[in-house]
Order: C-alpha cells, then sequence, then structure tokens
C-alpha cells in the first residue's frame, strides 16, 4: 500500500483523505500512509456531500479513497476543490484502491519520521460550526498507545473486541494502538451488533466501546457472568457512563467497567486503574506522563475538590489546529497547557470527575456535535427566527440532540420540516431527534442564550 501511495506521486506530508466503511482493506491503508510518511485523514461515513466539500477543500488532500457507491459524487466534488487523486474501497476489500495494489512492490522502507512530524489530521467541529482540522504527530499517537498498553495490561495473549467506527480517535488510535504496541489479536466487528458482540465474547478477552454498547448489552437477559467468563477488560469512552449503567453491569456480570476520559486533541489524558478502585462516575487520576489540573476563571489552580476548567499537558496533547494559529494558540496557557473546554473537580487521591461542559457540546452515541453547526442550518430556514439546540438525556445514546426553536410567523413550521432540512446538510447523527417551539429563547441579562435552563425544562423524559 505504502508502495502505491509513493508511486502515485504522493510526498510525505501530504494527506489521504478516508470515507470508507470499516474493513481490513481500511485498516491496511491506514498502515501504509503511516509507513509512507503522509497523514491520515478519517471522515464519518455519514458525512453529506456539503460536508465534504468542506473537508476536501480545508484538508486539500492529494487523495481521497471512498465507497466506490460514492465516486460519481465525490469524483465532482474532487474536480472542484483541487484533490488530484480519487480512488475507491468498498466493506467487501473491492474497488480501485485493491486493484492498483497489483504489480506494486512488496517491500518499502518506512519513511523516516520525527516524533513531531504529522501523522493525523482529525477533525473535530468548533462552536462557530467552522470544523478545526486536530493534528497529531507520531510522537502523539506513539506516546499514548505505550502507555495504555502498560496501564490496561495488553499483551500478546489479548484479543480485542472491535466493534467501535475508526473515523473516530476510541476505535482508530486507541483501540488499534494498544493492539499494534502489545502484539495483541482482533475480533474486527464491521459495527456493533448486539448479537454478534454476544457470539464473540468467548473468544475475546477485551472490548472498548462507548456507554450505548454497554447499555445494549445489559437489555439482554442473555448477557450475564457466564457470557464474560473470558473476558478480563471492559473500557468505556467517548461520552460519560453513567453510574446507574456502571453498578448493573458489575451487578450482572462480576466486570467492573473501566472508564477513562480522552478527546480527539489529546487521546487519553485520565484512566481508572487496572487494578485498584474504578470509581462510578470518575474517569481516574492521569496517565504517566500525564498532567491534568483545574483552574478557575482567574488561571489559578484551583483547591482539591472545586469545581473548575480542566487543563491537561503531556506529549499526548496535539501540535496544533490545521491552519488556524491564533485558535490554536487561544487555547493553550502561557506554561503550555491545553484548556479542554471540560468543567471538573479532581478529588484528593488525584481521580478526575467531569462535571460539565463549557463549549455546550453534544456527546450521542460517542459521536461529537457541536450545537452551532445545526444552529446555523436551522436559522436559515424560512420562517426561524432563531434556535437552540441541546443535548437531552436519551437511554439508548448518552445524550440525544434537540433543537428549541423560534418562530417568525411567516411560514409554517414543523418537527418534519426542520428535521429533513438539517438532513438533507448534515450526518444523520446531528439531526435533531425532537424539535421543541416557543416564542422566546431564555437569556441571561447579557443576552446569553440560557441553555441550561433549556435542558432542565425538556430534559425531564427520555
Amino acid at each position: 500500500m505504502a508502495s502505491l501511495l509513493t508511486g502515485m506521486g504522493l510526498a510525505p506530508g501530504d494527506r489521504v483523505s478516508v470515507q470508507v466503511d470499516k474493513s481490513p482493506g481500511n485498516l491496511w491503508l491506514f498502515l501504509g500512509v503511516l509507513r509512507a510518511g503522509l497523514v491520515y485523514h478519517p471522515l464519518n461515513t455519514a458525512y453529506t456531500d456539503e460536508e465534504m466539500a468542506f473537508f476536501l477543500e480545508d484538508a486539500a488532500p492529494s487523495l481521497l479513497v471512498c465507497d466506490p457507491a460514492r465516486e460519481e459524487a465525490l469524483a465532482k466534488l474532487c474536480a472542484l476543490t483541487g484533490v488530484p487523486h480519487l480512488h475507491t474501497l468498498d466493506a467487501e476489500g473491492g474497488g480501485s484502491l485493491p486493484e492498483a495494489l497489483a504489480g506494486c512492490a512488496e517491500h518499502f522502507d518506512p519513511a523516516p519520521r520525527d516524533s513531531g512530524d504529522l501523522a493525523a489530521l482529525v477533525y473535530s467541529s468548533g462552536t462557530t460550526g467552522r470544523p478545526k482540522g486536530v493534528m497529531l504527530s507520531h510522537g502523539n499517537l506513539a506516546s499514548n498507545a505505550t502507555v495504555l498498553v502498560d496501564l490496561w495490561g495488553f499483551s500478546r495473549d489479548d484479543c480485542l473486541l472491535h466493534a467501535l467506527p475508526v473515523y473516530h480517535v476510541h476505535g482508530l488510535f486507541v483501540a488499534l494502538g494498544c493492539v499494534f504496541m502489545a502484539g495483541a489479536s482482533m475480533r474486527w466487528l464491521p459495527g456493533f451488533d448486539t448479537d454478534e458482540v454476544l457470539a464473540q465474547l468467548p473468544q475475546s478477552t477485551s472490548m472498548m466501546g462507548v456507554p450505548t454498547f454497554y447499555t445494549r448489552l445489559l437489555n439482554r437477559p442473555t448477557f450475564d457472568a457466564a457470557a464474560c467468563a473470558h473476558m478480563r477488560l471492559f473500557v468505556s469512552g467517548s461520552a460519560p457512563l453513567l453510574p446507574e449503567t456502571f453498578t448493573a453491569f458489575e451487578q450482572r456480570t462480576g466486570h467492573t467497567i473501566l472508564e477513562r476520559y480522552g478527546m480527539t486533541e489529546t487521546g487519553m489524558n485520565t484512566s481508572n486503574p487496572l487494578k485498584g478502585a474504578r470509581r462510578a462516575g470518575t474517569v481516574g487520576p492521569s496517565l504517566p506522563g500525564v498532567e491534568v489540573r483545574v483552574c478557575g476563571e482567574n488561571g489559578a489552580t484551583l483547591p482539591t475538590g472545586e469545581v473548575g476548567d480542566l487543563q491537561v499537558r503531556g506529549p499526548n496533547v496535539f501540535i496544533g489546529y490545521w491552519n488556524l494559529p491564533e485558535k490554536t494558540a487561544a487555547e493553550f496557557t502561557d506554561d503550555g497547557f491545553f484548556m479542554t473546554g471540560d468543567k471538573a473537580l479532581i478529588d484528593a487521591e488525584g481521580y478526575v470527575s467531569i462535571v460539565g461542559r463549557s463549549k455546550d457540546m453534544v456527546i450521542t452515541g460517542g459521536l461529537n456535535v457541536y450545537p452551532r453547526e445545526i444552529e446555523l442550518l436551522i436559522d436559515a430556514l424560512p420562517g426561524v427566527l432563531e434556535s437552540a439546540v441541546i443535548g437531552l438525556p436519551d437511554a439508548d445514546f448518552g445524550e440525544c440532540v434537540a433543537a428549541v426553536v423560534v418562530g417568525t410567523g411567516l411560514a409554517e413550521l414543523s418537527e418534519e420540516v426542520v428535521r429533513e432540512a438539517v438532513g438533507d446538510s448534515a450526518a444523520r447523527f446531528k439531526v435533531p431527534k425532537r424539535v421543541f417551539f416557543v416564542e422566546e429563547l431564555p437569556r441571561n441579562a447579557m443576552g446569553k442564550v440560557r441553555k441550561d435552563l433549556l435542558r432542565e425544562r425538556y430534559g425531564g423524559g427520555s
């Protein structure tokens, strides 16, 4: 794969954008990109053409790899955005990319890379609605994976049940990093299917998932201690794990879920211990080599147990936002700590508890939705004066996207109209599951929308 990519004229540092279904071929592509010194740019398969146009223009890749079913539409986008190469890859391993491998050299000396060189570009939408490219270096990925292998006890004897997507940091860098660095094996599922996961548990030793995975397993009466008899570790992340899920899982299976905390910009920052107390509602102490602190509005570190802004520093922290030097500088303190945007407290034993998100992000099924992006789509509709997008509790997804809309009275609005309009431009997981219509939005003295009041008002039901 690396031979093919370099033979196409791609040089170290060039981006390879990838929007394909999870498959072994996708995995070989990821490894080939790294071996050739290129930059891997994974994209959610649910992204629409409109969303893809932005990513291709901003990342300026030298190659886009997509599903054959989308080749015609994306070929037009490549022409418009100046992407010189387009290949296809499907879930079964077919497409123009694997076909082009025939005749390529089977040996390729890895391109020399330093720890500070770019390895991946992963986009994380911003509160302004403009996605930001998170630049992750080889050092970022290697340091995090090395620490996690030791911290979570991975070895060649492990078999990871991999049901996560691989366009996301959790499935791509955390899960794969632990397997590769430990020389372990995987059971590689195209996605999370409860029946298939239950069938594979007896042949697996570990699993990483979002809270939704665990709530769905608990909904099956056959999921019990016997079903988990071969397992040594369940890890949860990408979204908050409810304490009731933590407790129910332990009572049903005898296993205590290990919850950890990370971000696209940092990989993993904290983790409950493999050996030691795993506490419900906390994400554990900081990883070895990673510093965390909680600061007040004046930037001073707060005393133990007080809630403030969580900041992190370490070799895991990204090297900056793609083409956004001012934004990068604004997100770091003078002494090099990254301001996560999360509200947290740290107890006397160093355990971190995330108590809120100052950036209003909604995490649904482990995927990030930034309200401003959806609000801009809704506000553009005829008959809409303004809107506020919030996250509401959801038994299956942890949170669901909900929209509160103020109409002008000049056009007919309905929940269906709003949902369809968002769905035309945004990925399906971003479409509001509920739409509420109000006369006005609650605001504070400064005129800012009180989303906390909206969450209280509409969050009583599931």
